[in-house]
């Protein structure tokens, strides 16, 4: 019987636990130092050899990708990595879509951080070497290198500079967006004010209520820019501090998504639920942050037919 190989890699939502802008290059570009995490929540990408690069996408959010055609992070990803890797290379790719498109939690990034492990593992014998691959990482975006480490690190520059967060304490979240979407050059175009300091701090809080607390003393300053374009981050704001449990509520990224942290998953998911009621409108989930990046999936299964 002749098996089908397939990776599955998961493509976890970005969490901006604070963000300050630092700085500006000569080119435009802001320079940022942020404190990124990942949490448990997000989408999945399989791949499996093929003659010819293909994408199909399904699940819950999949319309939001209708029309991009060749167009979409994935298949760019997928092409500058057969390039990487000599060229002449397929996959049939499949993108299981859960998180919301242009939301400040990393969807199309980490979906395209995703696409490079997953063909890295199924078409390198060997791999080809991480400098290698985390170049092509910052081709396709300043987000995409940190999601490609898919692990809690320090981002400076421009997305680039990654130092890892190797002590990250347990914490639960939960995530929520207004169904607005929010394209990042619209929040950096609107951004004023002075620029801020870093906010790292050298020794990691050791539970989820010491993070939160140190964290409440650093901010997010693309929030009031994206709260001029799209309101509504208020109300989502106001809905996860008053959550049972809760112990800090922030815009992640650019917006218009923002997340609670809570003590453990229990308290999260107990804490999402309740706003999924509340808020059925809005897009919303529960989950824990990831201390390390989660395992690529190989696996081998009988083909249809």
């Amino acid at each position: 019987m002749n098996l089908v190989r397939r990776v599955i890699a998961f493509a976890p939502a970005k969490v901006n636990l604070y963000l300050h802008v630092v700085g500006r290059r000569a080119d435009g570009y802001h320079l940022l130092d942020s404190l990124v995490a990942f949490a448990d929540i997000g989408d999945r990408i399989t791949a499996a050899p093929a003659d010819a690069l293909s994408l199909t996408v399904g699940g819950a959010e999949a319309g939001a990708l209708a029309g991009l055609g060749d167009d979409n992070l994935v298949l760019r990803a997928a092409r500058l990595l057969a390039a990487e890797a000599g060229g002449l290379r397929g996959a049939a790719l499949h993108l299981d879509k859960t998180l919301p498109a242009a939301s400040g939690i990393g969807g199309g990034s980490s979906d395209a951080a995703a696409t490079l492990r997953a063909l890295d593992r199924l078409w390198s014998h060997p791999p080809i070497a991480a400098a290698r691959v985390m170049a092509i990482a910052l081709r396709l975006g300043a987000d995409v290198p940190a999601c490609f480490a898919a692990c809690p690190v320090w981002v400076g520059g421009v997305g680039e500079d990654l130092e890892p967060v190797p002590d990250l304490p347990p914490a639960g979240i939960v995530l929520a967006n207004p169904r607005r979407a929010l394209p990042t050059a619209s929040v950096f175009g609107h951004r004023r004010g002075r620029f801020t300091a870093s906010g790292r701090f050298a020794a990691m809080p050791p539970d989820a209520a010491s993070l939160a607390a140190m964290l409440a003393s650093r901010r997010n300053d693309l929030a009031e820019a994206a709260l001029m374009l799209v309101p509504e981050i208020a109300a989502v704001l106001d809905r996860l501090s008053g959550l049972p449990g809760a112990l800090l509520a922030r815009m992640s990224g650019s917006g218009a998504t923002c997340f609670a942290l809570f003590p453990d998953r229990a308290a999260a998911q107990r804490g999402a639920a309740i706003l999924a009621q509340s808020e059925p409108g809005w897009w919303s989930a529960g989950g824990a942050l990831m201390k390390q990046a989660p395992p690529l999936e190989d696996c081998a299964t009988q083909p249809a037919g």
